[in-house]
Order: structure tokens, then C-alpha cells, then sequence
């Protein structure tokens, strides 16, 4: 009896047979994300779903490198065309300083409908069925699928143009909001003017009112963005900003229908947690059908998806790896993405092991490096990973992770006078020099490594000459034999010096230097290795390291306050142009300030000029000479200590196909294809009961059984025995 329930026991985190579906299975090792609105969401563990619920203009071709752009709600990739300040039609190659506009005009797909949703509801008069509920009409209704009925229509140009009007609306978290008011023709005074309107609508009521009234931006026009038709969008940029194209392949640009917006204002809606955060609306392949905080995420394929098909082309080698064997299939493959909650990288590598996950984890990179790691350090490993078939393909890709330093901090910022910016300076120098990346993520931390960055412009994209022969950052190294190497302590010791704190101490006070380190992530036991390096490279000057560890949501909250001082940060690209690095360096673009993605909040007037230069640039020798510039300028401000440019590998079960890294093709799961019968198989021979511990425990039970009765008889026995004689 005690071994049948034992028979049915496994490690599983998935009901009984789950194995059978056609379902991809990952995990998350952080909360649930924090924003899944297209407008807000700007982080790689949200890049999982908004990108596959979500749909911009453009994407990226999820095989050829380089990357490639193609289509996504477009029908085609377009070119500007230029006008000067009189509406003048100007030639493609028309001067920078005669460009007054440079006008998109995107054609779109007439079969975009949008997944199934109650705001979208109508009754037989035509009138919407949700959007006037009354106080108590919305129960315990926690899910759109909560509703009896669900509606759709078709996408169309309006929704982009109420997409790029979101970015104005001060009750959304909007990171792109000042890059865009430099581009988007008319959106900066947009901006003040929505502000206006805001104001004006909560006027009298509580600021922390929840759910908010609907603010209606369908009634004040922005010059930038138009609806020519219902398939043709116009945008209109200020002067020529090449880039542009790249941003059609981001959320940011993603539409946006204006009844969800209003559906999710009403009463209650924040409350039961029916918001754009938790239930985000979009045409892509997969919508959100199953959400619980902080535990398990369900997308399932949406049934108002287009006819879309797998390429049939990709980069040289991809045919011979089998990723071109599903050529002109219709996508997606799966029918639900689950992601599961396991806070730990060991469980997740465990379940891995076993089969339990297709994946790892969908948005991090480093999972393919730290299992090859793995493998390459035992050759019993090896031969485990070689008979279960574990797949992990690995690239160079542009990301990073670096220390940064908060530009608003006094001691460790800018500064506030001439001197103390001239020792601020030393100071961080001082600590870009002692921190060996070289030794922590190129020779210990081999499992989540790379290469040490000499500045803030990736290997693989234009103009960077990270990695080339004589190209290193004189700040932090000096040139041995034609190679960089670290400079000597000695020289982080004189900054040291020079900034006041000699031996780690202020020279006027006597008292240590004590710096904070904030830290994204909870500590755990995997984590803590890293922490506890990156306090001795602190120690070497002298310097206490205090390290503020909080989850990400917390972090983010943290930053946009401006409370970070010394903080661990990294950048997934969003397209492969070094204007995606470097405005991470652009002052308007500050988090603290603006809500911008400089999570420094650095300012320097030069490098805010070259940059605005920069943006106008096609990629040559005037773009080469402008990038350099800007290099010089912050490797001597020193900003970040550059960190180094982590390696890109994925993690995939054999039965997992079309899986290729890149950083910046976040719809994924849409490619990939499961083959269930192959994993059932292998999930239960991997995974077969191991019985003779319980053979061996129920032997032992009933020897103990059969002593134990002996020896009852026994004295039943002699009990008896002396009773006779008595």
C-alpha cells in the first residue's frame, strides 16, 4: 500500500502528463514582471511576453546575422522621404541643415486582428459591453476570461498613432518618452499638453487614486503620427535620424487599441488586477490567458493569429544545423508558453537536467554558457550532456553588464564644484582600475563571462573598435607587448590620493570610505560568490563596500528615485546600432530625472552635442570619427567601470527545435517547435523510479516485523511457563 502513491511520485513542477502537450516549459527566476504595457515595458524578463503578444511595425530575422530587419505588421520595409521647412519635397542625399521633416509612410497588414478581449464586446445595438460597469458589476472577476463574452476587430493604422500618443500620457511609465520628443515631430509639446489635460481631469481628486478615468488622447491630434488610411501610417520626425527603423522593432512603437485603454480605467479594474501589466492586448501569436503573481505565467496561441510562416533562409550553416528544416510551416508551433517561479539557478539547472523544462529560462543568454561551462570542466559531465542531447548553441552578441556610478550622488557623481569634480573623477577611476574583469568574469565567473569592455560601444556593430589590435581604454590600461593589460594598483593607489581618500581614508576626517552597492537581485547562494569578489576589488584601495541587495522591482524603484549610488546594471541591445549603447550615456535620456534609460543620470554637455550629431549620421567615416570622440569623452569621465561584453549562448532539450541566440529577436517561442512524443520518452527514462531503496526499506521493515514478533512470543511464552510452575 505505502508504495503505490510512491509509484505515482516524481519532481515534476507540471500536472501529471503535462509532458504530452504541445507546450513549451520554462522558468522565471525573478517576480513577475512589472510591466507588460508596450508602452512601459523595457527589461529582458518582460521582453518574453511582450514581444510575442505585442507587434511593431518591423522585426528581426530570427536566423541571419547580422541582424536583419523584416515586416512585422508592415508589409514592407520602407525608406524616408525628406522635406525642407517650406513642405518641399528634398533627394535622398539632400544636406542634414536643409531637412526639415523626414516622413514614413509604413503600409500595414489588412489581416492584423486583435486577440480575443472584453473591451472589445459589443451588444446587438453596436454598443460596448464592458466599457460602463457599475460600482459591483465586476465581482471577483480577476481575468479578461472571466467575462461571458469576448470580442476582436481589426487592427489598424489609428491604433500605431494611439500607440505614439502614449508616450505622452503622464499616468504611464514612459522610458521612451524623451528620446521620442527629440524625434517625433509635435510629441514634446504633446507631452506638456496631455500633462494639462491630466491635471485638469483629476482635478479634486485623491493623487492616489487606483483607477484613474479614462484619458481619451483620440481628441487631441499629434502632427507626428497619422492615420492615412486604415492601412497606411505616416510618421513624422524632426530631420533625419536613420535610427528610426530600428525603433519600428520595439514594443515602444507597437499598437495599441484605444478600448483597452478605456476597458482597463473603469472601477476596480486595479484592484482585482485586471490592468495592461498583468493582461496585455496585441495581434502577435500567443495572448496571455493565465497570470499568477509571482508564481506561473500561461500564453496560449492566439486564434485570431494571421497565416505567418517559418523562413525558409537564414545565415551559412543554418541548414546544416537543421534550422531550416521547417521552411514555409505555419507559426506558432506550440500552443502555450508556461514559464514556472524557481528563484535559484540550481533548481532550474536540475530541472533541466531532468527534462521538466524545454528551456531554462526564455531571456537570459548566459544559461548556454554556464552548462558548456559545465560540460567542459568534467568529462563525466560531458558524456551526461552527450546522451541526453542537451543543445547549446553559443554566439558573440552585443550586450553587456557593467558597474555604474549615480551622476547624482556627491561622492561618487559628478560634483558640484570644479575640485569636487576633479576628485569625483579620480575616484572613479580609481575603482574602473581595480576592478579586475578580467580575472572575475574571464577566468572565475567563466559561466557568466566575457570579455572586458575598454568603453561603452559593443564588438559587432559599426564604427567600435572593441577588440582590435592597439584599441584599449588608457584609463584602466596600458599597452605590454602590443597587448593591454590593467594598469598596477600603484596607479589606482595615486587617484586614490588625488580624490582624498588615501589608504581608502578622507584625508581631512580620518574615517574609512564606506560606498553602497546596489545590487538588482536578491542575494542568493550562487550570487553571493560575485558580490563577495567585487567587495575585495574594493578592499584593494581600502574602500568598504556595502552591498544593498533588493529584488528588481524594488531596484527599479530605487533608481527612478535617484537613491543608487554604486549599482550593477547590464544592456541587452535593443537593434544593432551604437546609438543603442550610447544614448544609455545621453543626459536628456537620465532615469532619475526623465525616466530615461541613463541609469547613471550622466551629463556632459559635449558628449550630449555629439551625440544629437550622431543621430542624423549613416554609418562611414563621419559616424567612425563621431563615435570616437564620444569614447574619449567618457572613458575619462568614467561614468561606468566598463564591466565586460557577456558571451550569448542558449539552453535547449534535443526535442526543442529552431532555437538560435540573439539578443534582439525577443519573439522566440513563436519559432520554436516541440516534438511531445520525444519528450514523454525521454522524461520517463530519465526519470525512472529507483526501487530497491524501497525494496530494501520494506525488507528491513519486515525483519524487524518478524523479530519483533519473536520476541513477543518469547515472553508470551516465558510468562506462561512461570505461571505453570507457580
Amino acid at each position: 500500500m505505502l508504495l503505490v502513491p510512491l509509484a505515482a511520485c516524481d519532481n515534476s513542477p507540471h500536472p501529471h502528463g503535462a509532458e504530452r502537450d504541445n507546450t513549451l516549459y520554462m522558468a522565471f527566476s525573478e517576480r513577475s514582471p512589472r510591466y507588460l504595457d508596450p508602452t512601459s515595458s523595457y527589461t529582458a524578463p518582460e521582453s518574453t511576453y511582450t514581444y510575442e503578444i505585442s507587434e511593431p511595425p518591423y522585426g528581426y530575422h530570427p536566423l541571419k546575422r547580422p541582424y536583419t530587419l523584416i515586416p512585422r505588421t508592415a508589409t514592407e520595409l520602407v525608406q524616408p522621404y525628406y522635406l525642407d521647412a517650406q513642405g518641399k519635397r528634398l533627394p535622398d542625399d539632400a544636406p542634414d541643415e536643409q531637412i526639415a521633416e523626414a516622413v514614413y509612410d509604413i503600409p500595414l497588414r489588412a489581416d492584423l486582428k486583435w486577440s480575443p478581449h472584453p473591451a472589445f464586446a459589443r451588444d446587438a445595438q453596436g454598443g460596448y459591453l464592458y466599457h460602463h460597469l457599475k460600482p459591483g458589476e465586476l465581482g471577483d472577476k480577476r481575468s479578461p476570461f472571466d467575462f461571458k463574452q469576448l470580442g476582436t476587430r481589426a487592427v489598424v493604422a489609428e491604433d500605431f498613432v494611439y500607440a505614439l500618443k502614449r508616450h505622452a500620457n503622464p499616468r504611464i511609465e514612459a522610458p521612451l518618452q524623451a528620446v521620442f520628443s527629440e524625434h517625433v515631430l509635435g510629441l514634446k509639446d504633446y507631452v506638456a499638453l496631455i500633462k494639462r489635460e491630466s491635471a485638469r481631469q483629476l482635478e479634486g481628486r485623491p493623487e492616489n487614486l487606483a483607477d484613474k478615468p479614462f484619458l481619451d488622447l483620440r481628441q487631441w491630434p499629434l502632427a507626428g503620427a497619422q492615420a492615412v488610411n486604415d492601412h497606411l501610417l505616416r510618421i513624422r520626425l524632426k530631420g533625419r535620424y536613420p535610427q528610426w527603423r530600428f525603433w519600428l522593432a520595439t514594443n515602444f512603437t507597437a499598437a495599441v487599441p484605444w478600448e483597452v485603454d478605456a476597458f482597463y480605467a473603469q472601477p476596480g479594474m486595479a484592484a482585482n488586477s485586471l490592468t495592461w501589466n498583468q493582461w496585455p492586448v496585441g495581434s502577435g501569436a500567443f495572448m496571455m490567458t493565465e497570470s499568477v503573481q509571482d508564481r506561473r505565467h500561461v500564453m496560449s496561441r492566439n486564434p485570431n493569429y494571421r497565416v505567418e510562416t517559418y523562413p525558409c533562409n537564414g545565415s551559412p550553416g543554418d541548414a546544416e544545423a537543421g534550422l531550416l528544416a521547417d521552411c514555409g510551416k505555419r507559426l506558432p508551433f506550440v500552443d502555450k508558453v508556461v514559464a514556472i517561479n524557481v528563484k535559484e539557478r540550481v533548481p532550474i539547472k536540475e530541472l533541466f537536467k531532468q527534462g521538466y523544462l524545454d528551456l531554462p529560462e526564455m531571456d537570459r543568454a548566459d544559461w548556454g554558457v554556464n552548462l558548456a561551462v559545465d560540460r567542459d570542466d568534467s568529462d563525466e559531465v560531458r558524456a551526461f550532456f552527450e546522451q541526453r542531447g542537451f543543445r547549446l548553441p553559443m554566439d558573440v552578441d552585443i550586450s553587456n553588464w557593467y558597474l555604474g556610478f549615480n551622476w547624482l550622488d556627491p561622492v561618487v557623481g559628478r560634483g558640484d564644484t570644479p575640485e569636487q569634480q576633479k576628485r569625483n573623477r579620480a575616484l572613479r577611476q580609481a575603482i574602473s582600475i581595480a576592478i579586475d574583469w578580467e580575472e572575475g568574469y574571464g577566468r572565475i565567473f567563466r559561466d557568466r563571462g566575457g570579455d572586458a569592455a575598454h568603453g561603452p560601444i559593443p564588438p559587432g556593430v559599426f564604427g567600435s573598435k572593441e577588440g582590435q589590435p592597439g584599441e584599449y581604454n588608457p584609463v584602466t590600461h596600458r599597452l605590454v607587448n602590443g597587448k593591454p593589460v590593467r594598469r598596477p594598483l600603484e596607479d589606482a593607489f595615486k587617484l586614490m590620493a588625488e580624490a582624498g581618500y588615501p589608504d581608502g581614508r578622507d584625508a581631512k576626517t580620518g574615517k574609512p570610505l564606506v560606498l553602497n552597492y546596489d545590487f538588482q537581485r536578491v542575494i542568493t547562494p550562487e550570487l553571493k560568490a560575485e558580490n563577495d569578489w567585487m567587495v575585495r576589488q574594493f578592499a584593494k584601495l581600502g574602500i568598504q563596500l556595502d552591498i544593498r541587495a533588493t529584488d528588481f522591482n524594488q531596484f527599479q524603484e530605487k533608481i527612478l528615485k535617484g537613491k543608487h549610488q554604486i549599482f550593477w546594471w547590464g544592456w541587452f541591445a535593443d537593434y544593432p546600432d551604437a546609438e543603442n549603447f550610447l544614448f544609455l550615456l545621453y543626459g536628456p535620456n537620465s532615469k532619475s530625472l526623465h525616466e530615461g534609460e541613463n541609469t547613471a543620470n550622466y551629463a556632459n554637455p559635449e558628449f550630449d552635442r555629439l551625440f544629437r550629431k550622431l543621430q542624423s549620421l549613416e554609418d562611414g567615416a563621419e559616424k567612425a570619427k563621431v563615435m570616437a570622440q564620444m569614447n574619449d569623452i567618457v572613458r575619462a569621465d568614467a561614468p561606468w567601470a566598463w564591466g565586460f561584453w557577456s558571451y550569448s549562448g542558449l539552453a535547449f532539450q534535443r526535442w526543442v527545435h529552431n532555437g538560435k541566440p540573439g539578443v534582439v529577436v525577443r519573439d522566440r517561442a513563436r519559432y520554436l517547435r516541440v516534438d511531445a512524443q520525444e519528450r514523454t520518452r525521454s522524461i520517463a527514462e530519465w526519470n525512472r523510479p529507483v526501487w530497491w531503496p524501497l525494496l530494501l526499506l520494506a525488507v528491513g521493515g519486515l525483519a524487524i516485523f518478524i523479530a519483533t514478533r519473536r520476541a513477543w512470543r518469547a515472553r508470551e511464552t516465558a510468562t506462561a511457563a512461570k505461571l505453570e510452575s507457580a
